[in-house]
């Protein structure tokens, strides 16, 4: 019996079908999206009971939606076939089976309970920062920790259940392979680290002082905008935790916080964001609502951010440019010099006790502490209980400093909360990105520099949103968009030489 070979009309149909249905999914994220950031921005405390429920809900009808047969049976035909058309096409389709595959292992209940615990983690870790008391978040932190290897085993028993989790956020990525580079990372950093701190500082006093929060704010405003960040399709707010969400490239919602008595935070926390909504803004509308168009790992979505707030704001180039704007908003700085400017904002913080505060030379240590709990965490080698004692040894280890409490400590980042576990190595495997495309950057934009110092800042921004935004998920690693983009995939020794040349400059080491 001739086995029946599909039409060119019958694949085009199906794969019209096809993004259909994935348009329609992404639609109702979006509006997840928006649920989300009124939680962290304006929701009034009474609502977080009804929150919850209206997530959950949603929740349940998007996982419904994702995991719908009929979609399964669109995405085996096309592979099938083989005839997926060109290589948009192809890569749509290998996206959406990724996600299908993740979708349906993971039964309905789970999916909802996820969805009620990330409402119930959140508002807990909220009063218990408040509190300083990491028992009152403990509970649900236990309850993340049993769902987060119960989902992951249902997507892969045969994998560790870390590595399943990680992949969420890093695509192929692997503890094996984050040992090897947070290792290599670690073994540079900890005696650069020790030597700046014998080198001579860089006067910060410059830069201090106090600083109305609504004049920084206003000034931050206008840099973001100068930056590329468009009010009309987008919002820059305050929330306890800056971050950057939304439901649409047309529809970008940014937040940052200020503080009176820190210049730098308000300002570096607003760009960093920028970083992120410029990769959200600039994405290709001609594919809108298909899987291609998201960002490729959050690995690759930190690189933006930290491209702008560390190759960029925190350059001497930017200095100059910055110098005239924060002394009209601040006239007390009239003394201030671009040539001070820069090493003030630079300076390593000592102690190094926040996450979002820390400078760049010492955040990767942040970062590999959080990396080993969290991967203990989910092993069974580390307990929720122990994690106060755990975090503050690891902190005197890593950064010779120990939080004072629970809330400058353990309880610091919003993301256990939110059971987010993989998610925290990206941030650095981010900043190595970035050091690579901006190097990429300035072979393809000769002047870049001068650039910076004039506010010219639209070559930057186009040269990213072609090489890095609107190409997305074509690619199904970091390291392949990195080839394509730089001609390198991922090498940490770049991170550590960048690192090595600014501070030792810095530092007159």
């Amino acid at each position: 019996m001739a086995i029946e070979t599909p039409s060119p009309q019958q694949d085009a149909k199906d794969y019209d079908d096809l993004c259909e249905k994935l348009k329609e999914i992404s639609t109702l994220n979006g509006i997840s999206g928006l649920l989300g950031w009124d939680e962290m921005v304006m929701m009034p405390e009474g609502a977080a009971d009804c929150r919850g429920q209206q997530k959950a809900i949603l929740a349940g009808i998007i996982h419904d939606k994702a995991t719908n047969p009929q979609l399964g049976e669109l995405l085996q035909r096309l592979q099938t076939n083989g005839k997926t058309g060109d290589q948009i096409q192809s890569a749509v389709v290998r996206e959406a089976k990724r996600d299908y595959v993740r979708n349906t292992a993971v039964p309905r209940k789970l999916a909802k309970r996820r969805a009620e615990l990330e409402t119930e983690g959140y508002t807990a870790w909220v009063k218990a920062r408040e509190a300083s008391d990491f028992s009152m978040f403990a509970p649900k932190l236990e309850e993340w920790v049993q769902l987060s290897r119960d989902i992951a085993k249902s997507i892969d028993p045969k994998r560790p259940a870390y590595d399943v989790l990680l992949d969420q956020y890093e695509k192929g990525m692997t503890m094996e392979r984050l040992d090897q580079i947070f290792e290599q990372v670690e073994d540079g950093l900890v005696p650069l680290i020790t030597k700046l701190r014998e080198g001579t500082a860089p006067d910060t006093t410059v830069i201090a002082g106090e600083f109305d929060t609504a004049v920084q704010s206003q000034l931050c405003n206008d840099i973001v905008k100068q930056l590329g960040f468009e009010l009309k399709r987008g919002r820059l707010d305050v929330s306890v935790h800056p971050f950057t969400g939304g439901s649409h490239p047309t529809d970008v919602r940014m937040t940052t916080r200020f503080k009176p008595d820190d210049l730098t935070e308000g300002l570096t926390g607003a760009i960093h964001e920028t970083g992120h909504a410029l990769y959200e803004q600039g994405r290709n509308l001609e594919l809108d609502g298909l899987p291609i168009n998201e960002a490729l790992s959050m690995g690759m979505h930190e690189s933006q951010s930290l491209l702008w707030e560390r190759m960029v704001a925190l350059s001497p180039a930017f200095s100059r440019f910055l110098l005239p704007r924060l002394q009209k908003a601040f006239p007390q700085l009239d003394k201030l010099t671009a040539e001070t400017l820069w090493p003030a904002f630079n300076a390593i913080r000592k102690p190094s006790l926040i996450r979002v505060e820390a400078d760049e030379a010492q955040y990767p240590m942040h970062i590999i502490l959080r990396y080993k709990l969290e991967k203990g965490l989910i092993n069974g080698s580390v307990k929720v209980a122990d994690l106060p004692e755990l975090w503050n040894q690891g902190m005197q280890d890593y950064l010779g400093c120990s939080p004072p409490n629970d809330a400058q400590g353990v309880l610091q980042d919003v993301h256990w909360s939110a059971g987010l576990f993989g998610y925290f190595p990206t941030y650095t495997l981010g900043a190595m990105y970035a050091c690579q495309i901006y190097e990429a950057a300035k072979k393809a934009i000769p002047n870049l520099e001068d650039n910076i110092s004039d506010g010219t800042f639209p070559p930057l921004r186009q040269w990213l949103n072609e090489s890095i935004h609107q190409v997305g998920c074509l690619y199904p690693s970091s390291d392949e968009l990195l080839l394509a983009a730089t001609g390198k995939e991922l090498e940490p020794e770049v991170f550590l030489e960048y690192l090595t040349s600014k501070f030792s400059k810095l530092y007159q080491v």
